[in-house]
């Protein structure tokens, strides 16, 4: 069954208007009145709903019954990452969300060729949550990580908290199979393309992350991050 984010208060009875990226899906996969169809607002759960009206650009539905279905990962765990350019972080948030992430915190670091402040970062940090919210449709996931606002690597070393590691290019991080495991709340750090500077890996290490390691070979950022997730989430 066709599934949808949408951004408002479901209830059963309710009538609303799908948001636009939702009506042009619906418009594109030629439903019709009458098909059934599953909404998700990320608070808990998805609701049935029939399509009542297609319009030109826009689509009524009408919200039936609440299941109380959650596909959550046991484990919470958050990825803060230096950003890779490109489409690469673009394509992160997507894999990510797949896996189970909480939380993607993206990171100003040395390395990062990727630089976002004020309207620019707004528009990124919306973006990527759009990312989120359509590789939650197609996972069947009924809630949205949290993708937070771009933040530089020392104002998040001062605010994270709780378990965490650094998967670390440098000498005597321990093999990420011993770090990873576990039950608790977990705070993944990478670096971006070349990984974190020498200064940050020491900053990250005094700040009480754990020095890791996934093996021999040098990953690409992203790579190393899914890599993470799926032991971590496992």
């Amino acid at each position: 069954m066709p599934r949808f984010f949408c951004d408002a208060t479901l209830a059963p009875g309710a009538e609303l208007a799908l948001p636009p990226g939702a009506a042009r899906h619906v418009q594109v996969l030629r439903l019709q009145p009458g098909d059934e169809i599953t909404l998700f607002n990320g608070q808990g759960g998805q609701w049935t709903a029939r399509v009542r009206r297609m319009g030109r650009s826009d689509v009524a539905v009408r919200v039936e019954a609440h299941e109380a279905i959650d596909r959550e990962a046991a484990r919470e765990v958050t990825l803060a990452i230096g950003m890779p350019a490109n489409e690469r972080m673009d394509w992160l948030v997507e894999k990510a969300t797949e896996l189970g992430v909480a939380r993607i915190a993206p990171l100003h670091t040395q390395h990062g060729v990727l630089r976002l402040s004020g309207e620019r970062a707004a528009k990124k940090q919306a973006h990527w949550r759009a990312i989120a919210q359509a590789a939650c449709e197609q996972c069947g996931r009924n809630r949205v990580p949290t993708i937070e606002p771009v933040c530089d690597f020392a104002a998040f070393l001062h605010e994270a908290q709780g378990a965490r590691v650094v998967l670390s290019l440098a000498e005597g991080g321990a093999p990420a199979p011993q770090t990873l495991g576990g039950d608790a709340p977990l705070t993944v750090l990478i670096g971006p393309e070349g990984g974190l500077s020498a200064a940050e890996d020491a900053q990250a290490r005094t700040a009480g992350f754990a020095p890791t390691q996934l093996g021999a070979r040098v990953l690409r950022a992203e790579t190393a991050a899914l890599a993470a997730l799926t032991l971590a989430l496992a």
